[in-house]
C-alpha cells in the first residue's frame, strides 16, 4: 500500500543551498519494480554537479539527487500481464541497486534489472558504496580501456571511491600503477593501507606534474602510459596525454578541477576554465597512435541487460567490501555533500538511515 517517506528534494539546480527535506507520498510499486526500504545511499560528484546544474544529465525542474543504495525489498509490484512475477527479488531481501537520480529517499520503487543481492557479509553502508563506483572502475578500466596485465596505468584519484576500486581491479590484473592523490595525507594513507610504494604515488602539482609523472615512469623502468583512468581533466590531462604509448588509451569519466567550492557556481571562474579546457587534434591522435574515450556511467541505467555481466565480472575482480570513510545520518546529507566537495575524504562517503 501506499506509504510516507522522507526524501531530499531540490527544486531547480543552481545551488545546493536549495536542497531541503520533504515528506512525500510514495506510490505502490508497478509491475517490474521493487519497493526498497532504504538504510545506505552512496554519495556521487554527480551529486553536487547535478545540484549546481553542471551535470549533463541533471533533470529538468525539481528532482531528488542520488544514484546508488542499499536496502532491504518491502513489496514488490503485480505481475506483469501475461506472466508471472519478473524476478526472483522478495519482500525481506538485502539488496543494492542504482538508480537515475531519486537516492537520497529513505524509501524508492526501483526496477528490478537495477537491484542486485547484497554480498553475504556486507553491511548497508558497505552495500550502498559499491555499485556506482565499482561499475565505473570496471567499465573505464575494462571494458573501455582493455586493461591487460603488466600495463603501466596512470590512475587519478586513487584514495577516493572509485580508485580505490580501481587499485583492486589493477591489483587483480597485475598492472603496474602510479596513482595520483591531491593531498599528501592520502599519499601517506595509500602507502601504509594499500601497500603502495612511495615512488608509485604522486600528491598532483600542476606545476611539476609531468616532471613527477617521468620520475614515477623511470622508477617502474617504463617510457610511457599504456592507460590513464582519469576524473580530473584540467592541467593533468595534457601531460598525461603526452606520455601515452602507441596503442594508448586515454579514459575520462569525470571532470574535478571542474568542481566549484562554495553552494553556488563561480560562472567567471568556471568559463576561464573552459576556455583552458584540454584540446586534441583527432589528425594527431591518429598519427600517434593514440585513443581518448569519455563515458558518462549513468547511461548505462538504459541498458541494464549489461550490468548481469558487469556485476559478474567484479565478482571476482573485487572481493573485499568497499571502505566507507565516513558516515552522515540521512538529517544531514547537506553536511555530507559538503565534506565531499571538500575533497579530504578517503575512500566512499555514506548517508545511514536508522
Amino acid at each position: 500500500m501506499q506509504q510516507r517517506r522522507d526524501v531530499w528534494r531540490i527544486d531547480h539546480a543552481g545551488s545546493l543551498a536549495r536542497l531541503a527535506r520533504r515528506t512525500e507520498d510514495l506510490p505502490d510499486p508497478a509491475p517490474g519494480e521493487a519497493r526498497v526500504a532504504v538504510r545506505a545511499i552512496g554519495l556521487n560528484f554527480a551529486d553536487i554537479f547535478a545540484c549546481l546544474g553542471l551535470y549533463s544529465a541533471t533533470p529538468r525542474g525539481s528532482f531528488i539527487p542520488g544514484l546508488e543504495f542499499a536496502g532491504v525489498v518491502e513489496a514488490v509490484g503485480p505481475a506483469a500481464s501475461g506472466g508471472g512475477a519478473p524476478s526472483a527479488i522478495r519482500p525481506g531481501d538485502h539488496v543494492i541497486g542504482v538508480t537515475r537520480f531519486g537516492g537520497y529517499a529513505t524509501a524508492l520503487n526501483v526496477g528490478f534489472r537495477l537491484l542486485r543481492p547484497m554480498r553475504p557479509g556486507w553491511s548497508f553502508p558497505e552495500g550502498a558504496a559499491f555499485p556506482v563506483q565499482a561499475l565505473t572502475a570496471w567499465y573505464g578500466l575494462v571494458r573501455l580501456g582493455e586493461l591487460r596485465r603488466d600495463d603501466v596505468v596512470l590512475l587519478h584519484s586513487a584514495a577516493g571511491g572509485v580508485g580505490l576500486n580501481a587499485l583492486a581491479i589493477l591489483a587483480s590484473t597485475r598492472a603496474r600503477t602510479i596513482a595520483t592523490v591531491g593531498r599528501a595525507a592520502k599519499r601517506a594513507w595509500l602507502v601504509e593501507h594499500r601497500g603502495l610504494a612511495p615512488e608509485q604515488v604522486l600528491v598532483r602539482d600542476r606545476r611539476a606534474f609531468g616532471a613527477d609523472l617521468d620520475r614515477a615512469l623511470a622508477a617502474l623502468g617504463s617510457n610511457g602510459l599504456d592507460l590513464v583512468f582519469d576524473a580530473i581533466a584540467g592541467p593533468y590531462f595534457q601531460p598525461a596525454y603526452d606520455r601515452l604509448r602507441p596503442e594508448g588509451r586515454l579514459v575520462v569519466y569525470g571532470a574535478a578541477d571542474f568542481m566549484p567550492r562554495g553552494t553556488r557556481v563561480n560562472w567567471l571562474r568556471l568559463a576561464t576554465q573552459y576556455l583552458r579546457r584540454p584540446r586534441i587534434d583527432p589528425l594527431e591522435m591518429v598519427s600517434d597512435n593514440r585513443s581518448v574515450m569519455g563515458f558518462n556511467l549513468i547511461w548505462l541505467w538504459d541498458r541494464a541487460e549489461r550490468l548481469t555481466g558487469a556485476y559478474g565480472a567484479l565478482d571476482t575482480l573485487i572481493t573485499a567490501p568497499p571502505l566507507v570513510g565516513r558516515r552522515f545520518a540521512f538529517a544531514d546529507a547537506p553536511d555530507a555533500m559538503r565534506h565531499l566537495q571538500s575533497g579530504e575524504s578517503i575512500g566512499k562517503v555514506v548517508l545511514e538511515n536508522g
